[in-house]
């Protein structure tokens, strides 16, 4: 009997990570830091996402080295952008790959996963294959994006309803939690908080001078700096009209400006960051800036507001330009370390 209890412990939780594209954000970097850092012998790991940004700096590329222990595959019909086409054929492609892998645990992460991946299981017949438990972990709700209101009101409606195929859905800040509970997005067992964590001891920052050096910046320049792709939930345009009244040198880093890996490395070039953004989920970097030990500005998305007590509006240019004159340092809260955030994930897989 205890033998055959020991054998029973040993057997690997599998999980399924989907994501809908590999161009690395804040839903890929997600998955990258919790799967590299989930221990092997507890759980057996696949990776699976669209083809778009699936180059060397892409989630798939990084996670396909042997020394990670995850397998990986490549979606071709998962794309980011609404296609009935291409939808219809990713929602088939998916059901396939769920057939064929069996995991005990789907973890969607992104709108369009979300839907497709948690639609796949739910017209699955009982009868033809045990279903996974399906986690849906959001950065950020689709419907706080600049949109046309229609198009928010659409959103919404899918997510309330895809809710009903989804057992948890995990919110990275408790404002998105509160959002979706008023809204009535309610999934079958639970909606949960779990703030992103990274692990501040192991981050390598160059030292100003070398940062500055890296990114051909004089030592006299007063250097105004942010690190996001250029998507319109960025809030870029505010914060490059707001430098028209700062004395000062912009720099951004990300897609679709200068790309960086590890980006974080040359946070202390910056005498100030700024996350100028109209919509976030949980951001990494502000995380990492406030550890570089260099002056932060945030608008008040997301969770911002529970990371840092000093924030301003979204879309404020005004508001913008005098903290940007005027900005804050904050300590570094221990309640976001990837401990903390490894924890919860372990005891929320462990549930029913």
């Amino acid at each position: 009997m205890a033998a055959g209890n020991n054998k029973k412990m040993d057997i690997k939780k599998k999980i399924l990570f989907l994501v809908t594209q590999s161009e690395f954000g804040g839903a890929q970097r997600f998955i990258h830091t919790l799967v590299i850092n989930l221990d092997k012998n507890k759980y057996d790991i696949m990776v699976s996402a669209g083809l778009r940004g699936d180059d060397e700096n892409g989630l798939l590329k990084l996670l396909e080295s042997p020394r990670h222990g995850i397998k990986i595959e490549r979606l071709k019909y998962l794309k980011r952008s609404v296609n009935p086409f291409f939808d219809f054929l990713g929602y088939f492609e998916i059901k396939k790959l769920i057939r064929k892998e069996k995991p005990d645990i789907l973890f969607l992460c992104s709108s369009k996963a979300g839907f497709l991946g948690s639609l796949a299981v739910a017209t699955n017949p009982k009868s033809e294959a045990r279903n996974p438990k399906v986690i849906y972990r959001i950065g950020g709700w689709a419907f706080n994006d600049p949109r046309p209101k229609w198009e928010k009101k659409l959103y919404i409606w899918i997510e309330k309803v895809s809710a009903k195929w989804k057992d948890y859905i995990i919110n990275n800040a408790e404002s998105d939690k509160q959002q979706a509970i008023k809204i009535g997005i309610k999934p079958k067992k639970g909606i949960l908080t779990i703030y992103n964590g990274i692990d501040a001891d192991k981050l390598e920052f160059l030292n100003r001078e070398e940062a500055r050096k890296f990114l051909q910046l004089h030592n006299s320049d007063f250097v105004v700096g942010t690190i996001a792709n250029d998507y319109p939930a960025k809030g870029l345009k505010y914060l490059k009209k707001a430098m028209e009244d700062v004395d000062g040198k912009l720099v951004i880093i990300g897609k679709g400006n200068k790309y960086i890996p590890d980006a974080y490395k040359y946070l202390k070039a910056f005498d100030v960051f700024v996350l100028p953004s109209v919509k976030e989920g949980f951001p990494w970097v502000l995380l990492e800036a406030i550890k570089a030990g260099i002056p932060v500005v945030a608008t008040k998305v997301g969770a911002v507001p529970e990371i840092i007590n000093e924030y301003i509006e979204p879309g404020n240019v005004d508001e913008l330009v005098k903290a940007i004159k005027n900005p804050q340092k904050f300590k570094f809260n221990e309640n976001f370390s990837l401990e903390t955030m490894l924890k919860k994930y372990e005891d929320l897989f462990s549930l029913n």
